[in-house]
């Protein structure tokens, strides 16, 4: 809103903000400072009607050291990061960019799930919270929504690189004045190619994954095979998040990084001589996702002052389902959800932990009439808990790898 009351009065009345609000940079800057300073300053009036109100999840005994100091500390601190993440989106972010309208779409919509979740914990002292069928299904649902929004919708739009003297090619003119040089792409149009990390051309096209007898109809199909990768991908790491967000500070921090990362993905894939540069999708538009994550940066920087240990507050499911939400959606976008796997290591870990405990105690259970675990306990923070390690050291080793990957992912542009 403030953005375009800005450029209105730039147009109309030769306001000089107009030209430094037509700026991504300044915007993103603008965004993580807002995000920042809201965060600690509702954070602390938040936290005491939360706790005014006795917010408080049940905390269940485990063995670990430090719990029963848990036991007062509020729940549903996610409340913080959302409000921190809506009102400077609303006010930073272009409104007329279908983009952004995706992200504020899947922080409401997981956002809202999450604290029916937590609701029913606090308020109706229920330990499960919200049927896990019902988890899946909005989870589910919103996957539906993205990729039909993207298949319909103005977005979800590249323009490829064409050799010179191609019959569909644009020039444009890049570089500085000085030493300017020209490179040929197509016109804006939809696609269902995405980044591969490790091949040759570093793309793959959906649409070459649907059986070739389908003929015209491959395109559709293609278009289908990229819903059920976006339900998949939506579902799962929503749910790592959750996962994820077990001690002070891990969830927080180790989303701070990837959010990082996606911020500089997305600024790599919207500005049209990087992406020469590194020969990867030019994607118009996605400009605004570097905003998004500036502003999700921000708003968590100033979560992680009370939510670092010892902690004043937790996200609760309300923060944690809404922040693997937004990593998806715009993993997806910006065309590197491929990337997931090694981005989102530790939500990837801690899933896979759960997994094979699960799996495994329930096997040896069957066959030998007793369960056995692989971890002395999952997810995998609490492995190391029960290892006798302290929860700071393994937020800031969890931290460390999550940086790791972060890395690995960015360096996966050039290693094909």
């Amino acid at each position: 809103m403030l953005y375009h009351l800005i450029i209105y009065l730039g147009r109309v009345y030769d306001f000089p903000g107009e030209r430094l609000f037509s700026y991504i940079s300044f915007r993103a800057g603008v965004g993580v400072l807002l995000s920042l300073i809201m965060a600690l300053v509702l954070g602390k009036r938040i936290i005491r009607l939360l706790k005014k109100k006795l917010v408080r999840d049940e905390v269940r005994d485990l063995g670990l050291a430090g719990q029963e100091q848990k036991r007062d500390t509020p729940t549903m601190g996610g409340i913080i990061i959302l409000l921190c993440i809506l009102v400077p989106t609303l006010l930073l972010a272009d409104l007329t960019n279908m983009y952004t309208w995706l992200m504020v779409v899947s922080t409401v919509w997981l956002g809202t799930l999450g604290f029916l979740d937590d609701y029913i914990k606090v308020f109706k002292k229920n330990k499960s919270g919200l049927h896990g069928k019902f988890k899946i299904v909005g989870q589910v649902g919103l996957g539906i929504i993205v990729s039909v929004l993207l298949y319909t919708g103005d977005a979800f739009v590249v323009r490829d690189k064409l050799p010179a003297g191609h019959p569909s090619a644009r020039q444009v003119a890049v570089g500085s004045t000085d030493s300017p040089r020209t490179i040929y792409l197509s016109e804006a149009h939809k696609s269902t190619k995405t980044t591969i990390p490790f091949f040759k051309n570093n793309e793959l096209d959906y649409t070459t994954l649907a059986p070739g007898f389908l003929g015209e109809h491959r395109q559709v199909a293609g278009w289908i095979i990229f819903m059920l990768v976006t339900i998949f991908i939506v579902t799962a790491v929503s749910n790592g998040a959750n996962l994820t967000d077990g001690i002070d500070g891990l969830a927080a921090g180790v989303s701070i990084i990837i959010g990082i990362t996606l911020g500089i993905l997305a600024y790599l894939s919207s500005n049209v001589i990087y992406a020469d540069y590194l020969q990867i999708m030019y994607i118009p538009g996605s400009g605004e996702m570097v905003i998004f994550m500036a502003i999700v940066i921000g708003a968590l920087t100033g979560f992680l002052w009370y939510n670092a240990h010892p902690a004043q507050v937790f996200m609760g499911d309300t923060g944690s389902l809404a922040l693997g939400g937004i990593i998806a959606v715009c993993a997806i976008i910006i065309r590197k959800e491929l990337l997931i796997p090694i981005l989102c290591g530790v939500f990837f870990a801690e899933s896979v932990s759960v997994l094979i405990q699960v799996s495994y105690f329930k096997y040896t259970k069957r066959r030998y009439g007793e369960g056995r675990r692989v971890f002395l306990m999952a997810p995998l923070h609490h492995h190391y808990q029960m290892k006798k390690m302290s929860e700071a050291k393994i937020v800031v080793r969890f931290w460390i790898v999550a940086a790791l990957l972060a890395i690995t992912a960015v360096l996966t542009l050039k290693m094909r």
